[in-house]
């Protein structure tokens, strides 16, 4: 299997073998094994299968690499002439995850 789409946090992701990806927070300590069963297609020599919606049996396998957050987003709101002004920063969590296998049935 050269590739597949899987669904996780809400979107949807494009991965490979050893693909390294960074997904929302997933309840996992680093170095866990994580198995998504949402897998909404795999292309490979054979050509691309596409579930409806999914495509039973298949599943990808990763590997928690670490649990981190990602970068400030500044929220700042002004309405003008209001002397009113708020200031607020924001930072995701994510988990970094390393695709180790991709099983079709």
């Amino acid at each position: 299997m050269t590739y597949a789409v899987i669904r996780t946090g809400g979107k949807q992701y494009r991965v490979t073998p050893d693909a390294v990806l960074t997904v929302e927070k997933l309840d996992a300590e680093a170095g866990a094994t994580v198995t998504f069963q949402d897998v909404l297609a795999i292309g490979g020599d054979a050509g691309l299968t596409v579930g409806a919606p999914t495509i039973a049996g298949a599943t990808v396998t990763a590997t928690v690499v670490e649990q981190n957050r990602g970068a400030k987003i500044i929220i700042f709101k002004k309405r003008r002439r209001q002397n009113s002004r708020r200031k607020n920063g924001h930072r995701q969590h994510q988990t970094v995850l390393r695709i180790s296998a991709i099983n079709a049935v």
